[in-house]
């Protein structure tokens, strides 16, 4: 009769998450998973200073890992009820930078967001800055003790990561695991690319987008907004480029203010030299043309200054609509370099790369020059620049500025490099692997649909080319990963579609950058985890 009565006591005190009662005072098998980077013990925090032992009781039983995507990266079990939210308790805050995430948490748990409060009630949770000066910002921890719940980390995205967790665990009327949580990100540039040139998508579906992303903790979201096929953000300086759809700057405010409430930054990118189609389409002489006199697709023509006056008018106008410290620069399959011998298929950008940077200097040297000057235009913003890799060129006198971060998405260019000649250079590299992570409409040439198993079980953010990982020494180069969704065939897909299917290798690409080691679920328990949680 004690085992019964323990047993209904602990299904009384809300614990679920599939945890058993142990009447006989046993301990399950503990639930500390892989360990936070610093290699900090599942007993100690990241500082150093020690948890506090688990509760003694013969009530409930130690507490399993919680289960949540990302997977945490430590837990330390405990025994005790756990924490479920109840109507008319509080979220409360100890610094009132966390208001903002005070008040969307006690939104999405039904909960009373009751301010800065120094006083304990029952059934807080309560979110909180510390003092640790060199912990991660994104890092957090998250006490279950006492019927209450603290969330507390180094900065207010980390604490903001803490709440994702918590409103995963309480899904559904679940509850939170008694314990310690210390968790962080193993990458911090995990991300969305959404190429809304190509494709129009509405501003409704991009918030949906972005809140999507926030609960899965992803940090950045790029908007590849210009290329051959349309223009899609209103412009004041050059508003004749602008597609009969797109969006206005008013809505692209309002993504950016919701997507920094998620703390993820929007990374735009104009791509140039090539992809300016729709530039080009309403200024005709700008494009570039060969010997004969053909006109190159999409490719503006470098050696007219009038070509990087347009282009720069449009970054300097858009610094001030995205406010993040990134900007994507593109850089990739210039025209003019695909052919056998651009200094005789093109001789003006022969004759101007002479001009600028000496009698031996090549199309490929003018074409770096190129992007060099449009990254001092976004650095005169504070912005960090980034571009394809197929926008770097080896063996030539005019080199990429080092600070140019490489977005690496393809080996099949001419002259392809491997990863390894870019980072063995010192760059920094984030990956955007298209073996794995691009998600094609209509799946033109080679490309498939790539799927949530494939990257749960076979890639990392090592794999940047292929399905061949990078050697381990070069591991902090690699700054993380984006998943991208690329329009070729704008028409193949609706946009409730294209939501359908990245839903899960997103879910997939966030794990292995959150943790890139192996997984402990199967892909079948993730997928139902993901299933769950909606």
């Amino acid at each position: 009769m004690l085992i019964v009565a323990v047993v209904v006591v602990t299904v009384v005190a809300g614990v679920s998450l599939g945890l058993l009662a142990a009447g006989d005072g046993s301990e399950p098998a503990g639930s500390a998973q892989g360990q936070p980077s610093q290699g900090s013990a599942a007993g100690e925090s990241p500082a150093g200073s020690k948890t506090p032992s688990p509760t003694p009781t013969r009530s409930y039983p130690l507490s399993k890992t919680p289960r949540t995507i990302p997977a945490v990266r430590a837990h330390t079990p405990a025994r005790g009820p756990g924490w479920t939210p109840d109507k008319g308790e509080r979220v409360v805050v100890s610094d009132r930078d966390l208001a903002d995430e005070g008040r969307l948490l006690a939104g999405e748990l039904g909960l009373t967001y009751a301010g800065e409060k120094g006083d304990v009630r029952a059934g807080d949770v309560r979110l909180a800055l510390n003092d640790d000066e060199g912990a991660d910002p994104e890092s957090y921890t998250m006490t279950v003790r006492g019927g209450r719940v603290t969330i507390s980390g180094a900065a207010d995205a980390g604490v903001f990561y803490g709440t994702r967790t918590l409103k995963q665990e309480v899904h559904g009327g679940g509850t939170a695991p008694e314990g310690v949580v210390r968790d962080e990100p193993a990458k911090p540039v995990r991300g969305l690319m959404l190429d809304i040139a190509r494709k129009h998508f509405t501003a409704d579906w991009i918030e949906d987008r972005v809140r999507e992303l926030g609960d899965l903790k992803f940090n950045q979201l790029g908007l590849h907004f210009s290329d051959d096929q349309g223009f899609r953000i209103e412009s004041d300086s050059h508003p004749e480029v602008v597609s009969t759809e797109h969006l206005t700057k008013a809505q692209v405010k309002q993504i950016v203010e919701l997507a920094a409430s998620r703390h993820i930054t929007v990374v735009p990118e104009i791509d140039s030299p090539g992809h300016l189609g729709a530039v080009i389409a309403a200024h005709p002489d700008l494009q570039l043309r060969n010997a004969q006199g053909v006109p190159t697709r999409g490719a503006v023509d470098i050696s007219d200054p009038d070509s990087a006056e347009i282009v720069d008018d449009l970054l300097n106008e858009y610094a001030d609509l995205f406010p993040g410290g990134q900007w994507h620069l593109g850089g990739d399959e210039y025209q003019a370099l695909v052919v056998s011998d651009p200094e005789a298929s093109y001789p003006q950008l022969a004759t101007a790369a002479r001009e600028a940077y000496g009698s031996g200097a090549s199309v490929e040297d003018l074409t770096t020059g190129w992007l060099n000057d449009r990254a001092d235009t976004v650095r005169a913003h504070d912005k960090s620049p980034r571009a394809w890799n197929d926008g770097f060129f080896a063996g030539t006198s005019v080199q990429a500025d080092k600070d140019i971060q490489v977005a690496y998405w393809t080996g099949k260019e001419i002259g392809a490099r491997l990863p390894v000649a870019y980072l063995s250079a010192g760059r920094k590299v984030v990956n955007y692997n298209d073996e794995f992570l691009y998600y094609v409409l209509g799946q033109p040439l080679t490309f498939v649909y790539p799927t949530g198993q494939r990257i749960y079980e076979q890639w990392t953010p090592l794999v940047v080319r292929g399905t061949q990982a990078v050697p381990t020494k070069y591991d902090d180069q690699i700054l993380g990963g984006s998943f991208a969704v690329w329009c070729d065939l704008a028409n193949s897909q609706t946009e409730a579609q294209v939501a359908a299917g990245i839903r899960m290798p997103l879910r997939a690409t966030v794990q292995k950058l959150w943790d890139s080691g192996k997984p402990e679920l199967s892909w079948t328990q993730f997928r139902s985890l993901a299933d769950r949680l909606g």
